[in-house]
């Protein structure tokens, strides 16, 4: 997916473009709304993540001017985290929008999801509805669980934090990356629920290992013996 990425600061230009490097993703930096305009023909990008403040032509404006040529889904990235700024960028055509400071893992979620909502990339990331551990069978489409063929009931935060974990069988997600990705963004209560949870899951699934603890980081996925 060609990604054209409109960011004057360098050091938060080069981690984006370092997150985005791991193969899905042919990224063009530009640090000028000018140079936005220009590398939209030229590069023809699917998907723009476009910061506001840059030094030639406000975010806004930059935005305005490319939806009146394409109709290329547009995330706004932005420090500006006010209201008005959120409902301003949407209204004039910004197709997201995503406050720093963000995760990779968030932003490479919502370039995904805007992808599928607008269609408008002829890149796509197979969907995968069941995802099986053994005999463990998470449906990410109808939201069910079932273990030797037999359906776990879950909440929706238990099947929300299972389909988190499952994303990625085998890693280890942070504590606090959990809480901010499957509880809130600005998630700001006990860990707490996340252990209730886990503990939870645990139990209806009938075996500890196949929610690994590591000590003093988070939680993985595993797949008991």
């Amino acid at each position: 997916m060609r990604v054209l990425l409109v960011e004057d600061d360098q050091s938060v230009a080069d981690g984006l473009l370092d997150g985005l490097s791991g193969g899905t993703f042919e990224t063009r930096h530009v640090s000028t709304g000018a140079a936005a305009l220009e590398a939209l023909s030229e590069f023809s990008p699917e998907i723009v993540l476009l910061d506001l403040g840059l030094p030639d032509i406000d975010g806004t404006e930059v935005c305005r001017k490319i939806r009146t040529v394409s109709a290329v889904p547009i995330i706004v990235v932005s420090a500006r985290d006010e209201e008005i700024d959120r409902v301003v960028a949407l209204e004039i055509g910004a197709d997201d929008y995503v406050v720093k400071p963000f995760g990779m893992r968030e932003l490479i979620a919502r370039i995904r999801a805007v992808v599928r909502r607008t269609g408008s990339s002829e890149y796509e990331t197979p969907i995968v509805n069941e995802r099986v551990f053994g005999n463990l069978i998470i449906d990410v489409r109808t939201q069910k669980v079932s273990l030797a063929g037999v359906d776990i009931h879950v909440t929706a935060k238990e099947f929300e934090l299972l389909e988190y974990l499952s994303s990625d069988p085998g890693a280890v997600f942070k504590r606090s990356d959990i809480l901010h990705d499957v509880w809130d963004t600005n998630w700001y209560g006990t860990s707490k629920t996340l252990d209730a949870h886990i503990a939870a899951i645990r139990k209806k699934l009938g075996n500890a290992a196949w929610i690994e603890s590591v000590r003093g980081v988070g939680f993985r996925l595993g797949q008991p013996s």
